[in-house]
């Protein structure tokens, strides 16, 4: 097993390139499908969600619009249960279909907190694709439209996601050891 050091934390491989490669090309078909003729905007969760939305946006067959949102609810590796807009919404969003873009779900509490914000705002519709969701530690009732693999309750980075802003870089995904 290939192992990882990120900062002060040590990492084995969970998720291969490959399988994430599989999973993106699953679900840009299927939101593809359903928005067939349709112009929807993305909506991307910075920081985590950049390589997951580049790599699904490139599969999408049609056309859309993209923008980008940036909450904090994390201090290292913990949920601080607070939830900071770091850099806001500033597309016109009333009416529109929306797609949140998110690398990964556990908790819920981020996503349930720009759910409320996007309703508010008069949207047409709002759907949520994950390539990462934690179904033991989910807290809400929102349905998430779009799930790429349900996971465990692990420490992860990779592909995005990170430990203290570090090892987003990583091709794969990898599990923290204990």
């Amino acid at each position: 097993m290939r192992v990882i050091k990120v900062v002060d934390k040590d990492f084995g491989l969970y998720i291969k390139q490959e399988e994430i490669e599989a999973v993106i090309k699953r679900l840009a078909t299927e939101i593809s499908n359903d928005y067939k003729g349709k112009n929807p905007i993305f909506l991307i969760m910075l920081n985590g969600a950049f390589m997951f939305a580049s790599q699904l946006l490139k599969e999408i067959d049609g056309d859309c619009e993209t923008s980008f949102v940036k909450y904090s609810s994390y201090s290292g590796d913990k949920s601080t249960c607070e939830v900071k807009e770091l850099i806001g919404l500033n597309t016109e969003l009333e009416g529109r279909d929306i797609i949140v873009i998110e690398d990964i779900i556990d908790t819920g509490f981020t996503m349930n907190c720009l759910i409320h914000r996007l309703h508010s705002m008069n949207v047409s519709s709002v759907k949520i694709a994950t390539m990462l969701f934690k179904p033991n530690k989910f807290q809400f009732n929102y349905h998430i439209d779009y799930i790429g693999m349900n996971i465990g309750n692990e420490f992860i980075v990779g592909y995005g996601l990170d430990y203290k802003e570090h090892g987003r870089n990583y091709a794969s995904i990898y599990k923290v050891i204990e």
